[in-house]
């Protein structure tokens, strides 16, 4: 497991077992938690960096997930998990994340919206693994997300909801709002050759 480090101990909570979501976690966690808390990571950004060939893409056709690119600061959701309820948890997190292996398990020092600085587990992007997509132009990221679909269905209906929930949490984000146009417009001129 990789492991980073970031900030000082001085206000860090050293005794709780946190997780930080950035992407569908936010607003989807499903798992048990006895708090949450907006949270920011510095060093990473929230980018659809990873091919997708499993949850939203086939190998045929693949679409476009969420990773942590290198760079930048990206604001998500921490949960804090009970100790009784960690293995279960991580178990989930273990399936749910990583269908295909193309994250890193980390460690990450994130600061909450009160002010703590907590160490929580995240999953960044493996550059090194075949899915690592990289740093896509707007047009290929619109194109792959507009027509991919896998066994958590269309791609673009997880931008939407993305989009949708960083919205309410007050976090928009100009470039997924500006990816969601281009996608949508493109999704427009499929719809019409489908049914037409």
């Amino acid at each position: 497991m990789a492991v980073e480090s970031q900030g000082c101990a001085e206000g860090r909570d050293t005794a709780a077992a946190w997780v930080f979501g950035y992407g569908s976690l936010m607003w989807r966690p499903e798992f048990a938690y006895v708090e949450r808390q907006p949270a920011t990571l510095h060093g990473r950004r929230r980018a659809f960096c990873i091919y997708s060939v499993h949850h939203r893409g086939t190998h045929a056709k693949p679409g476009l997930v969420l990773g942590l690119a290198p760079g930048g600061a990206v604001r998500g959701m921490a949960y804090r998990v009970a100790d009784a309820d960690w293995p279960q948890v991580y178990a989930y997190l273990r399936e749910r994340e990583q269908p295909t292996e193309t994250y890193v398990e980390a460690r990450v020092g994130v600061r909450l919206a009160d002010g703590r600085r907590v160490m929580a587990l995240t999953f960044l992007s493996d550059t090194g693994h075949s899915q690592w997509a990289g740093t896509l132009d707007l047009d290929t990221q619109a194109r792959l997300i507009a027509g991919a679909k896998g066994l958590s269905g269309l791609n673009v209906d997880y931008l939407r909801d993305l989009v949708g929930h960083l919205r309410e949490a007050g976090a928009k984000d100009q470039g997924m709002e500006r990816l969601l146009v281009r996608v949508e417009a493109l999704r427009a001129g499929i719809e019409v050759e489908e049914g037409g």
